[in-house]
């Protein structure tokens, strides 16, 4: 089945630890250290670690009560995303040296296409080793790498040797790699799909692979279709440079859950300004406005009005998230308010950059990578 498609050569660059990488260059004393972005008080949710925190399980989306229990020494530093956002673009500047097919994904991580690139280098491979170490030597940071034939494998592979190392995935080398991959390592399935797929006797690459797409349509719904081309190394996604925002939030953690109206609405006017911000640095308005209400007990519930006009401005969207704020009756006390403009008015451009013309390859064929 591979045999019938054109071959790409993409790159999926992902920075080692940003945030807790970022904290570290910038305080050097920091260097070798249980860091841990984010997450401090009791209530506070860790946005990044750093490797030295990891060791001891700490992680992303972890409160910082439970963090300070695995590593008693762990430091914790706020967050700075002005900062992240001016090394992110030094290091989006470094990609367009070498292609203008760059798809970001997040301030830390980006798809290129470098199967016709600016340095006439045939070696996707070598291209990748140059970038990491141009990261390395202009910035200060590292990076590590996925390269393979489309998008998918080479995500998964940019995991394979963090910190600061990278894997390629030739195309002859493609089924193989799939078939013997952990399920868990599928870009896609997450931990409530994985549980699913073990009780299913689905572990590996291999054992997907072994199921039909009937058996994967009734069992895993749309996503199904998914899993079964993938597996079979399939998945024609071109690189986009232009990426469309389909939403834009703000929203916030409290250190005390909070029980009354009156001091939610003093909540809502701040993250509300916070969004307006957003939406006018991005130049952009929406229709949709959502409220997100996270309970005491970690329940979740989500309010939405869409109305007939785009908007932008702090005092719309803060009236509308009152409306949906009185909309019925909490279920309890709240320990997070969120809110999201999406229904965007940006235009969905055609994607203008020039299309592969090759003809086929056949994976058997020698392809550099």
């Amino acid at each position: 089945m591979l045999d019938d498609l054109p071959i790409r050569k993409i790159i999926h660059v992902d920075m080692d630890a940003f945030y807790a990488s970022v904290a570290q260059m910038d305080n050097p004393e920091l260097k070798g250290k249980p860091i841990a972005v984010g997450g401090g008080g009791t209530r506070g949710v860790i946005s990044a670690a750093s490797y030295e925190a990891r060791k001891f399980g700490v992680k992303s989306a972890m409160s910082g009560r439970l963090a300070i229990k695995l590593c008693p020494d762990l430091i914790f530093v706020r967050t700075d995303f002005a900062r992240y956002t001016e090394i992110s673009k030094k290091v989006r500047h470094i990609f367009y040296d070498y292609t203008d097919l760059v798809e970001p994904l997040s301030l830390d991580e980006a798809y290129l296409d470098v199967t016709e690139n600016k340095k006439g280098n045939p070696s996707a491979s070598l291209i990748a080793q140059e970038i990491r170490q141009r990261i390395f030597n202009d910035i200060g940071l590292t990076a590590s790498a996925g390269i393979s034939i489309n998008k998918f494998i080479a995500k998964v592979a940019s995991d394979y040797n963090k910190p600061n190392g990278q894997k390629t995935v030739n195309p002859e080398e493609v089924l193989q790699f799939l078939e013997d991959l952990d399920i868990r390592k599928f870009y896609g399935v997450g931990k409530v799909t994985a549980e699913k797929m073990y009780q299913k006797g689905i572990f590996t690459g291999k054992d997907l692979k072994a199921k039909s797409l009937e058996y994967l349509d009734e069992n895993f719904g749309k996503s199904g279709r998914y899993y079964y081309y993938i597996v079979r190394g399939i998945h024609n996604s071109e690189v986009k440079p232009n990426r469309i925002r389909k939403s834009l939030a703000a929203e916030r953690t409290f250190s005390k859950n909070l029980s009354s109206e009156i001091f939610m609405l003093e909540k809502l006017d701040h993250i509300a300004d916070e969004v307006a911000k957003r939406l006018h640095k991005s130049k952009v308005a929406g229709k949709t406005v959502t409220l997100k209400i996270k309970y005491s007990d970690f329940t979740l519930q989500t309010r939405s009005k869409t109305l007939p006009y785009f908007i932008s401005d702090k005092h719309i969207i803060l009236d509308t998230a009152k409306d949906l704020l009185y909309q019925e009756k909490l279920n309890n006390s709240v320990r997070l308010l969120g809110i999201s403009l999406s229904n965007l008015n940006t235009e969905i451009s055609k994607n203008k950059a020039q299309k592969i013309k090759e003809k086929p390859v056949s994976v058997q064929l020698k392809f550099e990578f």
